[in-house]
């Protein structure tokens, strides 16, 4: 082709290109998005319907001590072989709402209102779920971490969940509450846990009710012994017709982290040791019986099978599904 026939050739080609919108001048396009959908999910389990309702998702730089056992390097090798942000750690946050078809409980209620945070997405959740606070019935916190009990209230401090009742578990409650324990405490960041319980919960002392390990807190839901982060840290079994479902809440905190490797410890474990056997003896039996799990810290929506691999577990999620 000579040149001149190579150049008619190219502007007939861009000239047919602004016709059809391949070159020329730019078109409008739509802007971008600045909000996330929804974050629920809902699965049929049995009889019930379970919603899981993500309360956010935090990303922050990795303390020095977030792993207490291992050197940081190695843990921040664990956070980049997830994909987190470099030097940070991720962490998602998801309760869980069941409809047993006459109750309607919530377990654990997120972070609360934090303005300006990527947290406290909680009622918006459960708004776009097509429910209402005032719909819950019955609230049950897994332990007074503030990640699971400061959603009780409101920006303005009043009870999120106006008509329902709320209980903790016994051994959490009477930990966190005396007043001769928290004189005690030496660690920081049990200090500002024991603090917190006073800020959110001292108002709220003659309406909390407390609930027992091994007790059916719940048609179908048995409030289960897993000590360790806290000294009385709860999981819960769910029984609908041949379906069951271990709601684990702070067994592990972050799969990538303490899920492949049961033996590290989180700086936010209370006994450590403690924590450590309770993850195994959980995820052994998970395992054994092919249960589906739900983490209160798993990537969102978080439900998904454990299966052992070597020293550790690993998390099997479920697929998604648009039918519950």
């Amino acid at each position: 082709m000579s040149d001149t026939a190579r150049r008619d050739f190219i502007q007939g080609a861009l000239a047919c290109g602004g016709v059809l919108g391949l070159g020329g001048p730019a078109r409008a396009t739509s802007p971008l998005g600045g909000a996330q959908a929804p974050g629920f999910y809902r699965k049929r389990f049995g009889t019930y319907d379970v919603t899981i309702l993500n309360d956010g998702v935090r990303s922050f730089p990795m303390p020095d001590r977030f792993v207490r056992n291992v050197p940081r390097d190695e843990a921040l090798g664990a956070a980049q072989a997830a994909y987190m942000p470099p030097g940070q750690v991720t962490v998602p946050f998801n309760p869980t709402l069941i409809n047993t078809g006459s109750k309607l409980i919530l377990i654990d209620t997120g972070n609360g209102p934090v303005p300006g945070a990527p947290v406290g997405r909680l009622l918006a959740n459960l708004a776009a779920a097509g429910l209402r606070p005032e719909d819950v019935d019955l609230v049950l916190l897994s332990h007074l971490h503030p990640d699971h009990t400061n959603g009780l209230k409101t920006a303005d401090g009043g009870l999120a969940f106006p008509k329902a009742e709320i209980r903790a578990a016994a051994p959490d409650w009477d930990f966190w509450m005396s007043d001769a324990n928290m004189a005690r405490a030496a660690d920081p960041v049990t200090q500002a846990y024991f603090a917190n319980t006073r800020r959110v919960l001292a108002d709220l002392k003659d309406r909390i009710g407390t609930f027992a390990w091994d007790e059916e807190v719940a048609p179908g839901i048995t409030a289960l012994a897993a000590p360790g982060h806290t000294p009385g840290h709860t999981a819960f079994a769910v029984a609908s017709g041949s379906d069951r479902l271990l709601i684990q809440s702070d067994v592990t905190n972050i799969p990538a982290f303490f899920l492949q490797h049961p033996d590290w410890h989180v700086m936010y474990d209370y006994d450590a040791d403690q924590a450590q056997a309770t993850r195994h003896r959980f995820y052994d039996t998970a395992s054994a019986e092919k249960a589906l799990v739900v983490g209160y810290h798993f990537p969102f929506p978080s439900l998904g099978h454990v299966e052992r691999t070597g020293p550790g577990y690993r998390l099997v999620p479920i697929a998604w599904n648009a039918v519950p």
